[in-house]
């Protein structure tokens, strides 16, 4: 694998159903130093796969057997060989280019780089005011709950070293994923960094999330993660990475 410029190997995670009109901006963006890129296929059924293996060849694919976000992802992590593990969206929002950042903030001692489209430096083109309300509703909630010190919960854009997996023990099928993430990564004492992100629109296509739907799963996954588990007792280990 290639080991420049970081010595720790990047697998990134691309998570993808009928995504063939994005896969080109997308993969546009990706640094050529990463070492391997895996597709997560959700059954698709336009070209999507066949796009993605035209534009890297040494694409890895892995066909999905469930369905839903948290599922491709947790497929994909498994297949990973990378020490470093990024995961980026298939539709354009996120900018690979940005992928550095967060490897950068995991090399200088994180475990866990969290993307924030709320900390200086962050954004987002795409987010309606009212996700907009109810991302911060359940990240204050999530601090008050946790002890933590997020700014922004439900963003997908996370990068984290491949040996804490068992530690976040992933199971869900959903959106609710980068929550459950976030909360077992403090939860597990992770050292965390928020890696500021600007977050784009969508470029083709329309999303499979559903505001209501998905944020009263996100609800669900908080209240009972703080009932099986405990809260954090360090605030400081969630820091603005430098």
């Amino acid at each position: 694998m290639n080991k420049q410029p970081f010595a720790a190997s990047v697998s990134v995670i691309v998570p993808a159903m009928n995504e063939a009109e994005n896969l080109p901006h997308v993969f546009a963006t990706l640094p050529d130093w990463i070492d391997e890129v895996i597709l997560v296929d959700g059954n698709s059924t336009d070209d999507t796969v066949a796009v993605a293996r035209r534009l890297r060849p040494d694409l890895r694919v892995v066909v999905q057997t469930r369905r839903g976000k948290g599922n491709a992802l947790i497929e994909g992590f498994q297949a990973a060989r990378g020490d470093i593990i990024v995961m980026i969206d298939a539709d354009g929002s996120t900018d690979g280019r940005e992928i550095r950042s967060f490897v950068t903030a995991l090399v200088k001692g994180a475990d866990f780089a969290k993307g924030s489209r709320y900390a200086p430096g962050g954004g987002s083109d795409d987010l309606s005011p009212i996700r907009s309300l109810g991302n911060k509703f359940l990240t204050t909630l999530t601090n008050l709950l946790y002890g933590t010190r997020y700014t922004d919960l439900c963003y997908g854009y996370n990068a984290f070293w491949a040996r804490h997996l068992d530690a976040l023990d992933l199971d869900c099928d959903g959106f609710e994923i980068e929550t459950l993430m976030n909360v077992r990564a403090a939860q597990a004492g992770l050292v965390i960094h928020e890696v500021p992100s600007h977050e784009r629109c969508r470029i083709h296509g329309e999303s499979n999330l559903h505001a209501l739907r998905d944020g009263w799963r996100v609800l669900r996954t908080i209240v009972r993660e703080r009932a099986r588990g405990t809260a954090v007792t360090v605030e400081a280990q969630v820091a603005l990475a430098k």
